[in-house]
């Protein structure tokens, strides 16, 4: 049975224009760990303190509709009841793991690239030969991530994740620009990666770098978890 884990944000705080709370994309939590649970994955969750709050506009009619606000609305789904036992790194070997997916949601852009925890792991993972894959704006743990030869990890890898387009449609450019944040686009180019740009901001995308794969937005989510697991093979 592979065994997998799906990486969430920490960080759970206040973000949008509204007011409203940034931290872990629903979609992009639920879809991979469907498509892993189909595969007949065993999956855990982790994070670098150990919780974790949903991104408030993920909940929203524009983006949670039909099974996923069904499943998000039922408490006992098993879903609902496997994220509430997250666990943080210390809490995790990483030896016993062959696939590590970073799920996204705008709150990444604040804890992902100084998580020294879940880089620890998921750079273990990838030296024993298993898969890293990220989501979104899940990218932006690999930002800063060096090997054992202290070269970046992202150095000469191909990448994609959430778009400038895409922040700049959502009315986040400025808002970013105000915190000091950016898309993983830079921080995969400044690590010496080449950021693999879509067509569009919304479409399901995907990279495939041998055993390293990443997509796009929310849309991709499923897509880019199913090739994570044909990249096992």
């Amino acid at each position: 049975m592979v065994q997998a884990l799906i990486a969430l944000t920490s960080y759970n705080g206040k973000f949008f224009a509204d007011g409203a709370k940034t931290g872990v994309f629903f979609v992009e939590a639920y879809h991979p760990y469907e498509v892993l649970r189909k595969n007949g994955a065993d999956i855990t969750f982790v994070s670098e303190t150990g919780t974790f709050g949903w991104d408030e506009h993920s909940l929203s009619a524009d983006f949670l509709q039909g099974e996923d606000r069904e499943v998000y609305e039922n408490a006992e789904h098993p879903f609902m009841q496997a994220i509430k036992t997250i666990k943080k790194p210390s809490e995790i070997d990483a030896s016993e793991y062959d696939l590590f997916f970073a799920a996204g949601g705008h709150g990444c852009l604040f804890d992902f690239p100084t998580a020294t925890g879940l880089q620890a792991i998921f750079l273990a993972i990838w030296q024993k030969h298993g898969v890293v894959a990220a989501v979104c704006h899940g990218p932006c743990l690999f930002e800063n991530a060096r090997d054992s030869k202290g070269d970046y990890f992202l150095k000469g890898k191909k990448a994609t994740g959430f778009t400038d387009e895409g922040e700049a449609i959502l009315q986040l450019d400025q808002i970013m620009v105000d915190m000091n944040l950016k898309a993983p686009k830079h921080g995969i180019e400044a690590n010496g990666g080449t950021y693999v740009q879509p067509a569009d901001p919304w479409s399901s995308f995907t990279v495939t770098d041998g055993k390293f794969v990443t997509g796009v937005n929310p849309a991709s989510a499923s897509e880019t978890t199913q090739k994570a697991i044909d990249a096992l093979a």
